[in-house]
């Protein structure tokens, strides 16, 4: 047994907690939708199932930045799940003031105007439910209408510790009986 976890106190609370997440893997996804002034997506690593019947997730997301703020307002989402095929395309979503959507980039407008980007491991077509102020962010709530195969059978791709890692066969730890 390892020693017991240091109280950070409530002065020390806000580095602790961002200590205590950044140590702490999570998947990388890319949200879309369309905003007033074209097309706009950021890199989330907050990206949560929340039911399977029906399905519906949730997004934490700053609403204060442009692509944040078009998301919030938008009336559709599309979550792409990336995999380790996509590092360029994490990092170009979570670049504040990167040229997002470019002829570079392969991607289309779904039916109901959000943009949707190919090659992606799975893409999520979602219909905002709710939003709710959560501290400096905005927890939204979304059920998924359809589920899309972006076509890139890469691993999973995670984040932690400020560093893109991947996740396969190779991570998996096994038991001993």
């Amino acid at each position: 047994m390892g020693p017991d976890p240091q109280d950070s106190g409530p002065a020390g609370l806000g580095a602790a907690f961002r200590a205590a997440f950044s140590g702490h893997p999570a998947a990388v996804a890319i949200v879309t939708a369309a905003g007033p002034d074209g097309p706009a997506g950021i890199t989330a690593s907050s990206v949560i199932s929340v039911s399977a019947e029906p399905p519906v997730l949730a997004v934490s997301i700053t609403p204060g930045s442009g692509s944040g703020a078009a998301l919030l307002a938008g009336g559709a989402l599309a979550v792409h799940l990336l995999t380790t095929a996509n590092l360029r395309l994490a990092e170009l979503f979570s670049t504040p003031g990167s040229r997002r959507f470019g002829f570079d980039m392969d991607w289309y407008t779904a039916p109901a105007g959000e943009p949707v980007i190919r090659g992606v491991g799975t893409v999520l077509l979602c219909k905002p439910l709710d939003r709710m102020a959560a501290g400096t962010g905005v927890l939204l709530a979304a059920q998924v209408q359809q589920i899309l195969d972006g076509g890139s059978p890469a691993p999973p791709l995670v984040y932690r510790r400020r560093t893109y890692y991947a996740l396969d066969d190779w991570s998996i730890l096994r038991t001993r009986s």
